[in-house]
């Protein structure tokens, strides 16, 4: 995961830090809302998910809860608290969707993304 994490900064401009963070808000944030069953088996066909999205979600940068919800725009304003553009959340989004394609396959991804009411008008 680290090396995905280190080339997704470097394609979308961003800190690797801040970077690892966004992924790990962004995993956390499909496992949450999606469909549990597909959800969870495509978090743990991604290398070191698991332990990336246990890193990072459950916490915004004030440290409290985002677990209070919010949906697919609030969720996006928790990454925009974080310092990210709408440009560095397509960025990252695209990433992360093309790193659990090749791990867990297009299908299992699409299902897990068309589970999330009103998420496929992003993606």
């Amino acid at each position: 995961m680290e090396e995905f994490v280190s080339r997704i900064a470097t394609n979308v401009g961003v800190d690797p830090a801040l970077a690892d963070k966004a992924v790990g808000m962004m995993l956390g944030f499909l496992q949450r809302e999606a469909a549990d069953g597909p959800a969870t088996r495509m978090i743990e066909a991604i290398p070191g998910a698991s332990e990336l999205v246990a890193k990072h979600d459950g916490e915004d940068a004030e440290g409290g809860s985002v677990l209070a919800g919010g949906g697919v725009v609030g969720f996006g304003q928790q990454l925009m608290n974080e310092g990210l553009s709408l440009g560095n959340i397509a960025g990252l989004a695209n990433e992360t969707i093309a790193l659990a394609k090749e791990h867990a396959g297009d299908e299992l991804v699409d299902e897990v993304l068309n589970s999330i009411p009103g998420l496929p008008q992003f993606a």
